[in-house]
């Protein structure tokens, strides 16, 4: 520090660059998402493609404007099927995945029968699940549950079962049984890896339920683009895409802020990104 309090000179270009670095990393995904718009909508004018194979942003800005309120119905009802499944997904993968992660037996007698699942198409499931609950929102619900319960298992159990041998054997020595070991150690472990998971689970989530609506419902984005494709109303199927996405993005921008708040000891030195363990 100079006399009289002031500053080195040197601190103040830092604190610019920092500034400016934090400006450009919160603009950066809008201007990555711009130009891809326009090299799309440039693309599609230049080489003169025909809108029935792919329309340009503007077709499907048009067509979002003309059929709004539509859209805005049936992205409700796809956002609730959505949610509601993850919802289900998060309670049974945590609960299973706290199981399995804290039995060796549990791991080596259910692993395999959860891998088996997964590996099923879940649009095989769907007529299944029409059978049993006919045309509505309960398949695209359970098709979003199934769809986005394994990630959230995997990861449950991979946090817990990674804490260290040496730590449990210290923790049992000082009194501590094992649902004290789960609930002190084996949780707070697993909670970047819970988070991580359902950033995957949630956008994953949405496939379930177009799926589902793309077979069985008589609403959501899913059936709006199937019957938008059989009028031969693409601009209409990309909006219901586009809007899809959106959708999307907000719910994961919902998941990493929840885990920003309340794993931040975890994230020190990161950007708030995570990779999850079987997504």
């Amino acid at each position: 520090m100079r006399r009289g309090g002031r500053r080195p000179m040197s601190a103040d270009p830092i604190l610019a660059r920092a500034r400016r670095r934090r400006r450009l990393e919160a603009a950066l995904p809008w201007l990555v998402t711009l130009a891809a718009f326009l090299l799309w909508e440039g693309g599609v004018r230049i080489l003169g493609v025909p809108e029935f194979i792919l329309p340009a942003p503007s077709a499907v800005a048009l067509s979002i404007q003309t059929w709004w309120w539509p859209i805005l119905e049936n992205a409700g009802q796809t956002l609730f099927t959505t949610v509601l499944g993850f919802l289900l997904a998060v309670a049974f993968g945590l609960a299973l995945g706290v199981a399995i992660g804290s039995s060796t037996l549990l791991y080596r007698g259910l692993y395999p029968l959860l891998i088996a699942f997964n590996s099923v198409p879940k649009v095989a499931v769907v007529p299944v699940l029409v059978i049993w609950f006919g045309i509505g929102t309960w398949p695209a619900v359970i098709t979003a549950f199934l769809i986005s319960f394994f990630p959230i298992v995997v990861n449950v159990a991979t946090g817990i079962a990674t804490v260290e041998p040496e730590l449990k054997d210290v923790l049992r020595a000082l009194g501590a049984k094992q649902t004290d070991i789960i609930r002190k150690v084996g949780l707070p472990r697993a909670m970047p890896y819970f988070f991580a998971s359902l950033k995957v689970a949630i956008t994953i989530a949405f496939v379930g339920s177009i799926i589902a609506e793309t077979v069985a419902a008589n609403a959501g984005i899913g059936h709006l683009m199937i019957v938008a494709s059989s009028r031969f109303d693409v601009p209409l199927v990309f909006a219901g895409l586009v809007v899809t996405g959106v959708m999307g993005v907000l719910m994961y921008a919902v998941a990493a802020a929840i885990e920003r708040r309340t794993t931040g000891w975890a994230m020190r030195g990161q950007d708030g990104t995570g990779l999850a363990v079987g997504g």
